[in-house]
């Protein structure tokens, strides 16, 4: 699939911006600062509903706008399909799908898929767990939509649950009428933890084999890269909610969902105790942890510099190559997007992902200086200025 048309009203620094694009490669050069991410942020919102680079919408807005306005025309074999996304900090988001009466922005989901690289990826090996959970449940949006509300409903009862703890701890006793209504929010959590549960194990366990080959690809390959999902749910959780021991990681695959929602109400009944003292939920998918694994060692605090990248690499290769697999129909594939990437990537790791990526139908790639595109990814170039973009350089 390919956007072949984008206009921007209100978003970011854009007033207003039109612009055309084409299937393979289109690359968006100018200084830091005059708004190349901006163009190709909008394109990956369409996909996740999310930016890449921060957590909420207000960013998005031109400071002086009350809205933002994203307009996108996809291809995808002979069908194209016209999508627009209004962007309201403190309401709801609307959409519209081929000019149809206005409907919620998560029914846009599913019909762009996108893979985006960023210098922001580091922060999938090095930072914190919050990345990598983000990272699972991006990707499990992107394999199944419907799945947006399976994150939006855990997140609702988790705040539900904690308000209701928080509330126990203020008031400094724990009475019968906190036990019962705790007791009704553990089953509602417990069943929507399962759901997401099983839904990232599910992703993961597709991922694993395409993060492997992604890592090969990107490196020598003298040591393998691999994930391990680490639950809350196994072992002992200490007083951060974190997981102590040595688990077996395979375990929870053979779980259903009803297990796993039994596995939840006995660790919330373990753990009741400790919940209330802190006033806050210790146990749950919001606590859980993806530790990735270069060789023997885990990635973070052992990889080297260049190994760091190469395995943040190898987990959006891999989503690409999953997403590849999992809709093999023309015209599928999803929209490659490198923000500012090969500025930071040596010779031969340049040389490598340019090469794998160059055979994508549409590759959108951000760069300040020309000259750090590798040679495969020749194609068209498009300079940006402050406020819009000029003709295409020859």
């Amino acid at each position: 699939m390919y956007v072949d048309y984008l206009s921007l009203t209100g978003f970011r620094s854009y007033a207003q911006l039109d612009v055309e694009l084409k299937p393979g490669v289109t690359v968006f050069v100018g200084p830091n600062g005059t708004g190349k991410t901006n163009i190709v942020e909008a394109i990956g919102y369409l996909a996740s509903l999310s930016s890449h680079r921060v957590s909420t919408d207000a960013p998005l807005v031109a400071f002086d706008a009350g809205q933002a306005l994203i307009r996108a025309r996809l291809a995808r074999g002979t069908q194209h399909t016209s999508i627009e996304l209004e962007l309201n900090p403190g309401r709801t988001n609307r959409a519209r799908i081929n000019r149809a009466n206005p409907v919620r922005a998560r029914e846009v989901l599913g019909l762009c898929r996108t893979v985006l690289f960023a210098p922001e990826d580091l922060t999938l090996v090095k930072g914190d767990p919050a990345a990598r959970r983000k990272f699972l449940d991006d990707l499990i949006v992107s394999l199944v939509p419907r799945h947006a509300a399976t994150r939006s409903d855990y997140e609702r009862v988790l705040k539900q649950r904690n308000a209701l703890l928080k509330s126990a701890r203020t008031a400094g006793r724990f009475t019968s009428s906190h036990e019962a209504t705790l007791e009704v929010w553990d089953q509602h959590m417990a069943v929507a933890g399962a759901r997401l549960l099983a839904a990232r194990l599910q992703a993961l366990r597709r991922l694993q084999p395409h993060l492997q080959g992604a890592y090969r690809d990107l490196t020598d390959g003298t040591k393998a890269a691999r994930a391990v999902y680490r639950s809350t749910l196994q072992g002992a959780v200490n007083d951060d909610g974190a997981v102590t021991g040595d688990p077996d990681p395979n375990e929870l695959y053979e779980l259903t969902e009803v297990e796993l929602t039994e596995r939840f109400l006995a660790a919330f009944a373990a753990n009741r105790r400790r919940e209330i003292e802190r006033g806050t939920s210790l146990v749950g998918p919001h606590r859980d942890d993806l530790e990735l694994i270069l060789g023997q060692a885990p990635a973070k605090g052992y990889a080297s510099h260049g190994e760091t990248w190469s395995f943040a690499l190898a987990l959006r290769l891999g989503t690409y190559y999953l997403l590849l697999s999992d809709d093999e129909s023309p015209g599928a594939g999803p929209i490659l997007i490198l923000d500012d990437v090969f500025a930071e990537l040596d010779v031969q790791r340049r040389t490598r992902l340019a090469g794998i990526v160059a055979g994508a139908e549409q590759v959108l790639v951000t760069a300040a200086v020309a000259g750090d595109i590798p040679d495969a990814l020749a194609g068209e170039v498009i300079t940006v200025v402050p406020g819009g973009i000029s003709v295409p350089a020859l």
